[in-house]
């Protein structure tokens, strides 16, 4: 018969295990200080379905020694797919002191159409916190992370406060005209 104590820690270290997949995930895919949201949202899905829950998030993940997209990514799961209050997560990010740390924001839109001509496309840049995320300071933001590059919005990039990569370096890009 298993005792309890021995049923704990396998669950802590199944959880553990789940948990370091997905910081792998996320370092492999960032190698250049910047990550693309269809990277971003699919480590939010691989989050969803190991089941991750708050507690193990608040646990592993909300940590200082991660990279912010680490963090982002757990922000965003607790707040939009565990519907953790946006209280409890800010909370955490203090006690975690990492509420402050910032990323840049990307995103490409295609030019509208006006009176049959194609304006230009727009690009826009915001820097952010996670504390201003976690209580949706930053609205727009929020939006386009969690719709990622559909509709009018071409692409998306997330990139690190310290980051010496400029906008939509070092992966391929297409203009579309």
């Amino acid at each position: 018969m298993v005792g309890m104590e021995e049923l704990l820690h396998k669950q802590h270290t199944e959880m553990s295990r789940r948990a370091m997949s997905v910081i792998k995930f996320v370092e492999e895919r960032s190698p250049a200080d910047s990550l693309e949201v269809g990277d971003y949202l699919k480590a939010i899905e691989d989050m969803s379905l190991m089941q991750l829950g708050f507690k193990d998030v608040q646990m592993f993940l909300f940590k200082p020694r991660l990279n912010v997209f680490h963090n982002l990514v757990r922000l965003h799961y607790c707040i939009n797919w565990l519907q953790v209050p946006a209280t409890y997560v800010l909370e955490a990010l203090q006690s975690c002191e990492i509420s402050e740390r910032q990323v840049c924001v990307r995103w490409w839109k295609l030019g509208r159409w006006f009176y049959g001509f194609r304006m230009r496309d727009e690009s826009h840049s915001r820097w952010v916190c996670l504390a201003d995320l976690a209580t949706a300071k930053e609205e727009e933001v929020l939006a386009v992370l969690y719709r990622g590059a559909i509709h009018e919005v071409l692409r998306v990039q997330i990139s690190m406060a310290n980051s010496t990569s400029s906008p939509w370096s070092s992966q391929s890009t297409q203009r579309l005209d």
